[in-house]
């Protein structure tokens, strides 16, 4: 009797990786937020939820959370057959600007194909690497795809990872870079074809 095995693309097993890796945190970090609720209500501890000690951890199990959240859209397994809602997409954007100095506005309506959201939050990432000091994204959805267009004051263009959304490059990425590849073998992936420009005042990615 021949044994049948089934081989998973590395990209679909780093997906699986991202995924359990997310899943896994989440549930602690709730238990986190729990137990600090529980505290601030407690009547044996009064006054101990505007302390700055606990706003600094309240605060922080939020940051986390949502962090998580937005790894586990950007870097867990799309398959093309889920959907992703308007107020998730929305939750997932709130977040992502809340862990930064980006203010994010999206203007999309309807549900969305779970790969599509994760492209989004990969050119979200790209854009928030190039505006360290901030600016401002819009996140448009238009009858062909998406458009993220991004206003700055200043930026930082990296054009070495930039070249990753048009083909790639030599140069290696550095963890907190991965995005970029990650964006472009998505597109690839879903048979789309990635648009991008970025000057010092700002720029777009489409898709």
């Amino acid at each position: 009797m021949t044994a049948h095995t089934t081989r998973i693309p590395p990209g679909d097993l780093a997906a699986l990786l991202g995924s359990r890796l997310c899943h896994d945190l989440v549930s602690p970090l709730g238990a986190i937020g729990n137990g600090v609720e529980l505290l601030e209500m407690s009547p044996d501890y009064p006054g101990l939820s505007q302390t700055p000690e606990m706003r600094l951890i309240a605060e922080a199990v939020v940051s986390a959370r949502q962090r998580i959240q937005g790894y586990r859209m950007a870097f867990g397994l799309a398959q093309g057959d889920q959907r992703v809602a308007r107020p998730e997409l929305a939750r997932l954007v709130e977040g992502m600007a809340a862990q930064g100095r980006l203010a994010i506005t999206l203007d999309a309506e309807g549900d969305f194909a779970r790969p599509e959201v994760r492209m989004v939050m990969l050119a979200l990432m790209c854009m928030e690497s190039a505006m360290p000091w901030g600016g401002r994204v819009i996140v448009l959805r238009t009858t062909p795809g998406w458009r993220l267009v991004a206003e700055c004051d200043r930026s930082r263009v990296d054009p070495d990872l930039w070249a990753w959304l048009h083909g790639g490059t030599a140069r290696t990425p550095a963890p907190s870079e991965v995005h970029f590849p990650l964006l472009a073998e998505t597109a690839t992936a879903s048979g789309r074809r990635l648009r991008h420009e970025f000057d010092q005042t700002g720029g777009e990615i489409a898709f």
